[in-house]
């Protein structure tokens, strides 16, 4: 068995602050509430390898591993996978992005399965993913809306 998730959120904002911020992976720390350190390991054309490392989990360990992450703006897609897969025996994930009437639809797909000898299963993890995927979305949509409205508001100097 395999886990999918599939979650989504529209963000009042344009398109470009919205890929902008969200593709801005050395601020991830600061745009993710589980995220406590992102490393670029290497950048090769639209493609950049990382280490991440979230924040300790309630039992005191930290999860970190090495992602590749492609970012397509003309197709508004982004793919990445786990290079290092710890528990996971693959992880794949494409974001997408499409412009709306009510703003931009941002969508996560992320398609796993969990090894064996995985300290939780296909199940836990995708209820897991989803539960989270929700918090980071409503968080992320909150804090782009909160710059989208700045900017809205901050008044033009002469030039």
């Amino acid at each position: 068995m395999a886990g999918h998730t599939d979650n989504s959120i529209t963000v009042d904002a344009p398109l470009d602050l919205v890929w902008d911020i969200t593709n801005d992976i050395e601020k991830w720390p600061d745009l993710f509430s589980e995220y406590a350190s992102l490393e670029v390991l290497s950048r090769e054309g639209d493609s950049t390898t990382f280490r991440l490392t979230m924040h300790p989990d309630e039992s005191g360990k930290v999860w970190s591993w090495v992602s590749e992450r492609t970012v397509d703006r003309p197709g508004r897609t982004v793919r990445a996978r786990r290079v290092e897969t710890g528990p996971f025996d693959h992880m794949n994930i494409r974001w997408e992005y499409e412009e709306t009437p009510a703003g931009v639809h941002m969508r996560w797909v992320q398609d796993f399965a969990m090894k064996p000898d995985a300290p939780v299963d296909d199940a836990w993890m995708t209820d897991n993913i989803n539960r989270n995927s929700r918090t980071q979305m409503a968080l992320i949509r909150d804090r782009i809306e909160q710059v989208a409205r700045d900017r809205r508001s901050a008044p033009v100097l002469p030039g």
